[in-house]
């Protein structure tokens, strides 16, 4: 085991657990190969959402709601969460898990494409947390800046592909260029933005926190 792995597994071994029905969402979900926010990254999610105390959320990649519900757990009073799925089996799943955990009033849930459902939205949300398509992040990014106040954050998800973000476009496997390349322009565009401040953070599989200037 190489050093990342034995701080990996060391933080993991830190972990308390979010709870009975968390835990067990998020061990059928990596055991049927649903794509969740990884144990580390749940934590620093947790984290951030205490951190910034928002009034509204906005989640673009339900999944089976797990990361919904982990950012449910520690947002203040009053605060809702929007949160947005097109694959319909796992909407069917989320939907069981918010009853189950007692959250339909704290989470709504919108099925459909992001590309429509995102342009319907109204007024603006102080916590945008994006994990979905990762080749349509770019795509998505303006209309999420409008969704944002200033003063508001974006966490995004993945960023580092695995490590495949690094390399040369020629070393990334034919069918994964496409969504490398997007990627790669997104995490500039976050980074060189004049009206947001972006740190790119090596946990799990890479977040993007960025925070929408003061004009």
């Amino acid at each position: 085991m190489d050093r990342e792995s034995r701080i990996t597994a060391y933080i993991h071994s830190l972990d308390q657990g979010h709870g009975p029905l968390c835990d067990r969402i998020a061990r059928e979900a990596r055991a049927a190969g649903v794509p969740i926010i990884r144990r580390e990254t749940a934590a620093f999610l947790q984290t951030m959402v205490a951190a910034v105390r928002p009034g509204r959320i906005l989640e673009v990649g339900t999944a089976v709601g797990y990361s919904a519900l982990l950012m449910a757990q520690v947002m203040p009073e009053g605060c809702h969460i929007t949160t947005i799925e097109k694959y319909e089996p796992r909407i069917a799943q989320a939907r069981e898990h918010f009853r189950l955990a007692g959250a339909e009033d704290a989470v709504t849930l919108i099925a459909g494409d992001a590309d429509q459902v995102l342009e319907q939205l109204s007024g603006t949300f102080d916590f945008i947390f994006m994990d979905a398509a990762k080749g349509q992040y770019l795509h998505w990014l303006p209309r999420i800046l409008e969704l944002l106040p200033e003063g508001g954050v974006l966490l995004t998800d993945n960023v580092l592909q695995d490590g495949d973000v690094v390399e040369s476009r020629f070393a990334v496997e034919r069918r994964n260029r496409t969504i490398h390349a997007r990627m790669r322009e997104y995490l500039y565009v976050l980074t060189h933005s004049e009206g947001l401040q972006t740190s790119i953070i090596p946990i799990g599989d890479g977040v993007a926190l960025s925070v929408k200037r003061e004009r």
